[in-house]
Parts: structure tokens; sequence; C-alpha cells
């Protein structure tokens, strides 16, 4: 696979864990063509690598293991309450793969799982059938890149083109795909769709460098962005988390600047803006795992969600969209 050698990719998956559901399933031999070093162990459940006690997650990140698998049971959720649903009255999410290539200190998924390897559940067609039975009672607003992302790993599995293929022919599904890349690479052989949003996560650079391991810098993502809006994607950026540091407010500030200096403003869907957030249980398995700025903070707790203080997530919020109003209309800005 081209550039994968070279790539973040290249040293992770020295083992593929494989439920033997389905080893001969299509997708998973796209998935194995691309790896054929690797070392294939075949299971009969994920959960038996994925769920076992006692995993040691910061070796893990070090050289994450993939493990394939067919997905059961429920295959859409609900919109969490975490995130917004930009006027959508039907918003769900729907998950083809545990955790993320990328190594983000505040991210929940770090919370959330005991364990840093990757899953991917295969069997996409069944997500495809299970949207297509929700289309025929009403719209959809689907998020596909909530516990990964999956534009980042299209060069090991297909599904963000997939993804956009199959919305291209259904006009009551709007698909959001979120991602962090820089890869404008995957995007160069695929059309546009009115149906597809492709989301960019931003943040200044010193909190990519601080907070955002193994991402692509700001300067790269908004090259991406140029490139996909003048191919005529639709974009939405998404300032979220926006995080307490020092200097938090000379950074912002200047981040505004120059992401509005790159990209214009008219040409964007609408934006998101938020203040790190994160729920009770997963900040407290984080903070036995990870000990940094972001797990040490003394949050406040509401509603079974740790956030900063009222008054200083109110001081960071009021400062950070009366400059981003500056740039674009509140109509189009979306506060979490």
């Amino acid at each position: 696979m081209k550039n994968l050698k070279n790539s973040l990719l290249a040293k992770h998956f020295s083992h593929i864990y494989i439920e033997r559901e389905i080893i001969f399933h299509p997708i998973t031999k796209i998935i194995l063509d691309k790896f054929p070093n690797s070392v294939l162990v075949e299971i009969d459940n994920y959960k038996e690598v994925f769920s076992r006690p006692r995993q040691n997650y910061k070796l893990q990140e070090i050289s994450k293991k993939l493990i394939l698998a067919k997905k059961k049971g429920e295959f859409l959720y609900p919109g969490p309450p975490l995130c917004h649903d930009f006027g959508y009255n039907h918003f769900y999410y729907t998950s083809l793969i545990f955790n993320c290539i990328f190594s983000c200190d505040y991210c929940f998924l770090k919370g959330m799982y005991s364990s840093a390897n990757i899953v991917i559940f295969v069997n996409i067609e069944d997500y495809f059938e299970e949207i297509d039975s929700v289309l025929k009672r009403h719209p959809l607003y689907l998020s596909v890149s909530y516990d990964t992302d999956i534009m980042a790993l299209e060069k090991i599995v297909p599904f963000f083109s997939m993804f956009i293929e199959y919305a291209t022919s259904r006009k009551d599904l709007t698909i959001e795909i979120r991602t962090k890349t820089a890869d404008y690479e995957v995007l160069q052989s695929l059309r546009p769709s009115e149906n597809i949003i492709l989301a960019w996560t931003l943040s200044p650079q010193e909190i990519i460098e601080k907070f955002e391991h193994k991402t692509p810098s700001l300067s790269a993502r908004l090259d991406t962005i140029k490139k996909a809006i003048k191919n005529e994607w639709k974009v939405r950026l998404c300032f979220d988390p926006i995080l307490f540091t020092k200097n938090w407010k000379e950074i912002y500030l200047k981040f505004l600047n120059q992401v509005f200096e790159e990209v214009e403003p008219s040409k964007i869907v609408d934006i998101s803006v938020g203040v790190f957030r994160i729920p009770k249980d997963y900040l407290k398995r984080m903070k036995k795992v990870f000990v940094n700025e972001i797990t040490l903070f003394p949050y406040e707790e509401e509603n079974g969600i740790f956030t900063y203080p009222d008054e200083l997530k109110k001081e960071m919020m009021d400062l950070f969209i009366s400059n981003l109003s500056k740039f674009v209309p509140k109509s189009k800005i979306f506060v979490i």
C-alpha cells in the first residue's frame, strides 16, 4: 500500500487477531493484504483480547495490535448529550471501529476502553442494512467517526469511501465524518456528496504539540481543508475541545486569526465550539493510567460530567465566541 511503510501506521499491527467467523469476509482480506508480515491469531470473540483484565494501556499505545471482528446487536445509538445535533431531529452515531491511531491526552476513549488496541468490525453491510431500515421511518443525521478517525484509517480499511458511496444514493441521510487527518490523498478519487459533512477538529499548534500526540500539524490540516473546499466538499470546523492551559487567551486568539487567514469563512458549513468535558467514570479511569495536565485539573461535576468551573467556562466561551463572531455569523456557530 502506498506510503504505509513510512506512515504512522507502520510501527503498529505486528499481530492481528481475527474472529473465526469473519476470516473469509472480503473486508478482512482487504485489511490482511496490507499487512503480509503480521502474525495472525484466530480467536472466537474480540473481547477475549480487547476486554481482558490487567492490560497495560501505555505499552499498547507504543505498538497497537489489530483485532478484526463481527459486530452483533445494535448498530446505531442515539447521539450522546456531550455532542451537538446541529439542529437535526434524529441524531445517531455508529461505531465500526473502536479506538484511534492518534493519541490525544484529552480523548474520552482513554477512559472508555481498557485497551489501546484497535477493533475493526468488518461487517459494514449489516450497518448499511440497519441504516436503511431507520431511513424508512425518518431522516437520519449520523456520526460515523465517533469512536475513531475513519478517514485517518482509510488506507487500512476503506470505510470512509464506502460510506461516501453509500450515502450518495440516500437523500434523507446526512453523515458527519469527524477527523484530524491531513491526508488529502484519500479524498482525491472520491466525488463530493451533498450528504457528507467533513468535520475537522482544529486546535492551536501549541495545543497540538502539547496534547494531540501523533496528529498532523495545524498548517497541514488547514491545507487539506482548503483543498477539500476547493473541490466542493462540505466542511465543518470543530473548535472542540477548547482547553485551559497557560496563556490560553493569547494562544486561542492567535489561532482564530491563523485559521481564517487560511480558510474563507463563507465556505464553511458551520462551526462547533465546546470546552473540555468528560464523563466522570472515564476521567476516573484515565487518572489511573495517565498523570498529566488534563487528568490533574480540579474539574467540577454536573450530572456525572466533569468540566471546568462555571466561571472559567463562561470566560473561555465568551472570549472565544466573541472573537469567532468577527469572522463568521453567529447563526453558523453551534455551542456545545
